[in-house]
């Protein structure tokens, strides 16, 4: 029989957990049988010495045993998610999901809220009026099933990888959240039980992200399309570029703004870029082909597909956006070619504007954040707004400025850098 002391020592000695230790232990800590000192001493442990591909495998299937997981597979179309690290500006999941859904595949997005300087999709479709997250696993199937909807936005409910959500607010308490075992399983205990047949993965990379390291981001991301594969579950992962803020602009109405002008047939290049190119990897998992993305949002039907799914969640597709009630404005002092915006320094302003929250729990104002009027290989001229800052509370504007000091480059020559670094299967 497994017990939490033996477990921590083979660990922490560098042996490989078997398989009954794995279970005996996650399941223990869930139930309340290992004790949190025990497993933040586990965990550790895991940090120090790592895990091998078998026991990271085994530790995800484990976190997914603890609860519920899902079951899409009598639906009448090819089941497909993505999945994203993070970054500022990201508000691919808005245009994508209902994008996706046009094409023919059926969309279980399960997303989250942001927390620091990262955005969270739930947060941003929560700025529509009405629009709610919340819904049963039955509610979920019903709109899956639905060829006029095909997609939904949810938030994981408490009944999926119950062992991962205990886990990590272990984990972010005792400095142990890098680690990267840990991170994959994480991520993919809850993507495998939402109960998805195939996954596309976007990990970020850059100032703007939780991976800087390309190195760090690429074994992240080959550990998670392991575990995928290892679950049946068909998974790619792109790298993509986090040094840059996505699109112009970050915050929560700010970004549903820009996505419905990206549906709409317009929006931001890059924004436009990363939607169809992984609209394409999620239709190749799905093994659908004959179908061009780029059509569907030419011809309006990706639009149509985001106002039945808003209305089937209960919001309002015609309801306007909220606004911030104070606006101000930051200038170039000199004139040039914008070579340089760094996402982390605008992601830190965007919340501190009101659009972040510093701990769960905490409310966001959906009006506020960054808009972004110059980018990478854009001319500016002396006194040429470079941004906008939108929030309720002026008061935080001279800290939000601060937090911008240096954040951009103006020079004569630009590079331009490629938004997919890497492509990982």
């Amino acid at each position: 029989m497994p017990d939490a002391i033996h477990i921590i020592r083979a660990k922490r000695d560098g042996h490989e957990l078997t398989g009954e230790q794995i279970d005996w232990v996650v399941k223990g800590f869930t139930d309340g049988v290992v004790a949190n000192e025990q497993m933040s001493a586990l965990a550790m442990a895991i940090v120090l010495q790592g895990m091998t591909r078998a026991e990271t495998a085994r530790w995800t299937a484990a976190m997914i045993a603890t609860g519920r997981r899902l079951d899409f597979r009598d639906l009448p179309r090819p089941t497909v998610d993505k999945h994203s690290t993070g970054g500022v500006g990201d508000k691919i999941t808005l245009p994508l999901a209902p994008l996706v859904a046009a094409c023919g595949a059926a969309v279980p997005q399960l997303a989250g809220r942001g927390l620091g300087y990262t955005g969270g999709t739930l947060d941003k479709l929560e700025s529509i009026r009405g629009w709610t997250a919340s819904m049963s696993a039955e509610r979920m199937h019903e709109l899956l099933a639905d060829p006029a909807v095909g997609a939904v936005w949810s938030a994981a409910g408490a009944d999926l990888a119950p062992a991962d959500r205990k886990l990590y607010a272990l984990r972010d308490v005792t400095g142990t959240v890098e680690s990267i075992p840990l991170i994959a399983s994480s991520i993919m205990s809850k993507k495998i039980a939402e109960g998805t047949g195939a996954l596309v993965l976007d990990v970020k990379v850059g100032t703007g992200a939780f991976m800087t390291d390309i190195a760090d981001a690429r074994e992240l991301a080959t550990s998670m399309v392991e575990i995928g594969r290892d679950a049946g579950v068909r998974t790619v992962a792109l790298l993509t570029a986090m040094d840059t803020p996505l699109g112009r602009t970050a915050g929560n109405a700010l970004e549903v703004a820009e996505s419905l002008e990206v549906l709409a047939g317009g929006g931001p290049p890059d924004v436009v870029d990363l939607t169809l190119v992984l609209a394409r990897e999620m239709l190749a998992a799905a093994g659908i082909d004959g179908v061009d993305p780029a059509d569907r949002l030419a011809d309006g039907s990706a639009m149509d597909r985001w106002r039945t799914m808003i209305a089937a969640q209960g919001g309002d597709p015609d309801a306007p956006l909220p606004r911030a009630a104070h606006t101000m404005t930051v200038t170039a002092a000199s004139g040039g070619v914008v070579t340089r915006l760094d996402a982390l320094a605008v992601g830190i302003a965007a919340w501190r504007l009101g659009a972040g929250r510093a701990q769960q729990g905490d409310p966001v104002q959906h009006g506020a954040g960054v808009e972004i009027h110059c980018r990478p290989g854009d001319p500016v001229q002396p006194g040429q707004p470079i941004l906008t800052l939108h929030t309720d509370t002026p008061e935080v504007f001279d800290d939000a400025t601060a937090a911008l000091a240096g954040a951009w480059t103006i020079a004569s020559d630009y590079e331009p850098t490629p938004l997919v670094l890497d492509r990982i299967l």
